[in-house]
């Protein structure tokens, strides 16, 4: 049984957070939000990361799950291909379940993101070290440079999210009667391919609607550590 509640502690992805790269608007941090509608403890966390998604070194990402759609209202950004990536998460990190909200910061380490600091305290702790190939995404392609690849390999994901905040009427469920605000709401999240340490260059799918921002992910395989993130302009 998914387990959908608030946790009080975060869990660490076995790696220390000693002698860590401070990231720049060029090797942003990487904060991953799962949430829902739905979740009556997920509108602190949307704040927070709506608050952090203003921070020119970082990347925020809002995942919307699917796995609060039956309890009287269906969240209007949500896919299964995001609760995917969660449970991608809760597998590497030896987790039995899922919870919202939840925060994953750079792969490395996660939390729940509703208490005010605790984002900021997990960037900073859990930012990427130095050695990540270069990256870089434009409207036709990501291009990855020549690195050291993990020993299974690195996923290549392309990320197309809303730019700024969107605002929901809730009708129904935990959340009825509120109006909450989402920041970088996720709208496609694509398996470009897999890196194994050579240069390469790799075309991207089309957009589903005009509009989007797009960012693209080096990530260890299996929903491994981020070993680099790059942003563009808004998609085509």
């Amino acid at each position: 049984m998914i387990k959908a509640a608030s946790r009080l502690a975060f869990a660490l992805f076995g790696l220390s957070p000693g002698f860590a790269q401070a990231a720049d608007a060029r090797h942003p941090v990487v904060i991953e939000l799962f949430q829902s509608q739905g979740c009556s403890s997920c509108p602190p966390a949307n704040a927070n990361l709506i608050r952090f998604a203003e921070r020119p070194d970082a990347l925020a990402l809002n995942f919307a799950v699917d796995y609060w759609d039956n309890l009287g209202w269906k969240d209007t950004f949500a896919k299964p291909e995001f609760t995917a990536r969660q449970w991608a998460y809760a597998k590497a990190m030896g987790h039995a379940d899922v919870y919202t909200p939840q925060i994953v910061v750079n792969g490395r380490a996660a939390g729940v993101g509703a208490d005010d600091g605790e984002m900021a305290d997990l960037a900073r702790r859990f930012d990427r070290r130095p050695g990540g190939p270069d990256l870089s995404i434009d409207p036709a392609g990501a291009a990855i440079g020549a690195g050291s690849a993990p020993p299974e390999g690195a996923d290549v994901w392309l990320v197309r999210y809303q730019p700024g905040v969107l605002e929901v009427a809730v009708r129904r469920g935990e959340n009825a009667g509120r109006d909450l605000p989402h920041a970088n709401v996720v709208r496609q999240l694509v398996l470009l391919g897999h890196w194994s340490g050579a240069a390469e260059r790799l075309s991207l799918p089309p957009a589903p609607s005009a509009g989007l921002a797009q960012a693209v992910l080096l990530q260890g395989a299996a929903a491994g550590p981020i070993l680099a993130a790059a942003t563009s302009n808004v998609a085509p």
